[in-house]
């Protein structure tokens, strides 16, 4: 999987630095703080959300994040089909100062979104970062005080970020195929389909059931309460890492295809304060590197 991600982590950037160039424009265009229910872009014109929002905020089409300190108070609504890409660090609409975004309700990603939340460096560089194309040297600024919550999503991608609530990532993914799609986010950037977590503090659970899509990762986070990984299957043989996480209840991994695995991630086991079950038992041995490494643990005891 190193040489996909790399692939999406440099088409990223370059479709990042496109989208940058819209933004001076879109800005004058905002509405004032109290009366903005909304943000609507697309692929080749998306729009921004910055400021500070007094409600809910719903997204349709495209819209970035990359205007500055964006917070809002209530929920964050991802209508279906649409998507955010919050993966900025700096202001890239002033030229100065950093961009971070704040949710104080919800968010909620609907049947066939994405959502692109949180980036740093090296694994998954902020597509604002200039020395991106070396690792990177940036962190994005992302916090949601409330549930991350997905109904049949295409995509979730979340970095470096901090939920204080749950996250729950149901169904969804949009089948198993590795070629890159034909319209939305994933043809701009000519990447297959995916989700991610990676270095997130995650206060409640962590679920993530019934996906299809080409690969799916989970790694170094920290899970306060449980984590569930189940009934989800990818075309990526080299898909289902889900590995070095501090899970302070339960990690339950069960009927994946293909199994909890190390694969090329060069991960630790999950260590674990509750009980660990299924592919992700403390029992369950898995070569590191995959093919032929050494057998390990996929979990151990915190």
């Amino acid at each position: 999987m190193k040489a996909l991600k790399l692939v999406i982590g440099v088409a990223l950037v370059l479709g990042s630095l496109m989208i940058g160039l819209t933004q001076a424009s879109a800005i004058t265009a905002q509405a004032s703080p109290s009366s903005r229910q909304s943000c609507s872009g697309t692929l080749t014109s998306p729009g921004l959300l910055s400021g500070t929002y007094s409600g809910d905020v719903t997204i349709t089409g495209l819209c970035v994040v990359d205007g500055g300190a964006t917070l809002i108070r209530g929920d964050l609504i991802l209508a279906p089909g649409s998507g955010l890409n919050a993966t900025f660090a700096r202001n890239d609409v002033r030229g100065t100062g950093t961009t971070s975004l704040t949710v104080k309700g919800d968010v909620r990603v609907g049947s066939g979104a994405t959502l692109a939340m949180g980036c740093e460096p090296n694994a998954s560089p902020c597509t604002d970062d200039p020395a991106a194309g070396t690792g990177g040297t940036l962190t994005g600024q992302n916090e949601v005080s409330s549930d991350i919550i997905a109904n049949g999503a295409l995509a979730l991608i979340i970095h470096a970020s901090y939920i204080k609530g749950d996250v729950r990532q149901i169904g969804g993914g949009g089948g198993l195929s590795c070629a890159p799609p034909s319209t939305g986010v994933f043809s701009l950037l000519q990447s297959p389909v995916f989700s991610d977590y990676e270095d997130n503090t995650i206060s409640g659970d962590l679920q993530v059931t019934g996906v299809q899509s080409c690969w799916f990762g989970a790694l170094r986070n920290l899970v306060r309460g449980d984590f569930t990984y189940a009934n989800s299957s990818f075309g990526d043989p080299d898909a289902s890492e889900v590995l070095t996480n501090v899970v302070s209840g339960d990690l339950t991994c069960t009927s994946d295809n293909p199994v909890v695995e190390y694969g090329d991630s060069a991960g630790m086991p999950n260590r674990v304060g509750g009980d660990a079950s299924g592919e992700c038992s403390f029992k369950s041995e898995s070569p590191n590197p995959a093919p032929s490494g050494p057998l390990a643990p996929i979990s151990v005891r915190k």
